[in-house]
């Protein structure tokens, strides 16, 4: 019987049955456990044809390069800004992801930050837990059917966050860097205004440098003092310190954000503000969503170690 590959994991896995189910079918090094990373992967870094990372950890450039053989990397997580995608390219590196799977949580969360932000669930909780509830009413809250429903970024999410609109009888626009073929949905040619128009501004667009603050004071002073913004993307596509002001200014209504620029460390102003639904990047958290994640994972690195390619690889993987 042949020996399994050989691979990397750095670091743990989000879902705890994965570590073991990787282990039982793979060789597998845990790169977290080494107490000395850089003299290990001097040391045995050409060992490994196959690396296994999540969204949050990533591979910078010098992890790949330690790795002269690596064939294929399994990331767990649909985003992949966090994956040097130059090196990767360079040694000719197939890639594979999770996406699809998390779609539907991922939009579920999105509208849960939503409805919350706007009708005050989060804050009408602490509102009756302080015993306020016996000093007056609560406030009113805004609306959300029939609202207008900003997307920024309409790929397999954005498409997602729409369908649940449609049952909110929201009107749906959208930015890209380019329309979308054959949608129902209006496109907006710039996200400012995309964020004029909507009544709220949902980020779903991919991470990286090339999206890095484009939701910034002008955008947040286009959406306006009525308007929403709601973040399940990356934390860096929104500048967090303008976003700050405007929330603190009464610039913008309200915020719901499952990501962060600092993550697990939000500013703290955003902590004090009773306008902000804050989340600890849990938008793909369900135990359904996870299985299917790590399922993904082992299928994407035993796609690969058949075929040459794994199941789902991006984007610019795919192009290789």
């Amino acid at each position: 019987m042949s020996r399994p590959p050989r691979l990397l994991q750095n670091g743990a896995m989000p879902l705890a049955a994965l570590n073991q189910e990787l282990a039982a079918r793979f060789d597998i090094h845990r790169l977290d456990q080494e107490p000395d990373r850089a003299a290990f992967l001097a040391a045995q870094g050409a060992e490994f044809c196959g690396l296994v990372t999540s969204a949050g950890i990533g591979a910078d450039a010098a992890l790949v390069r330690a790795l002269p053989k690596l064939q294929v990397v399994s990331s767990f997580g649909v985003g992949y800004d966090a994956l040097d995608e130059a090196a990767l390219v360079a040694q000719k590196v197939r890639v594979g992801y999770t996406p699809d799977v998390l779609n539907d949580c991922v939009a579920d969360l999105a509208f849960a930050l939503l409805l919350d932000v706007s009708r005050g669930v989060s804050a009408a909780d602490r509102f009756v837990r302080r015993g306020d509830w016996e000093k007056g009413r609560f406030g009113l809250q805004t609306r959300v059917s029939g609202k207008r429903l900003g997307i920024f970024g309409m790929g397999r999410i954005g498409s997602t966050i729409a369908r649940r609109a449609s049952g909110f009888d929201m009107e749906v626009g959208y930015h890209n860097r380019r329309p979308v073929e054959g949608s129902p949905h209006q496109y907006m040619d710039s996200l400012r205004a995309l964020a004029e128009w909507a009544d709220y501004l949902v980020v779903v667009a991919a991470g990286g440098a090339g999206t890095r603050h484009l939701v910034n004071a002008e955008v947040l002073d286009a959406l306006g003092p009525q308007g929403f913004l709601v973040n399940v993307a990356r934390g860096s596509v929104v500048d967090e310190a303008a976003l700050v002001q405007a929330l603190q200014q009464n610039r913008i209504a309200g915020a719901g954000l499952d990501v962060f620029e600092d993550e697990p460390r939000p500013l703290p102003a955003l902590l004090a503000l009773d306008n902000v639904v804050l989340a600890p990047h849990m938008a793909s958290g369900t135990h359904e969503t996870r299985r299917a994640m790590g399922d993904l994972v082992l299928e994407n690195l035993e796609t690969f170690f058949a075929t040459g390619r794994p199941k789902a690889e991006v984007p610019w993987s795919a192009a290789l």
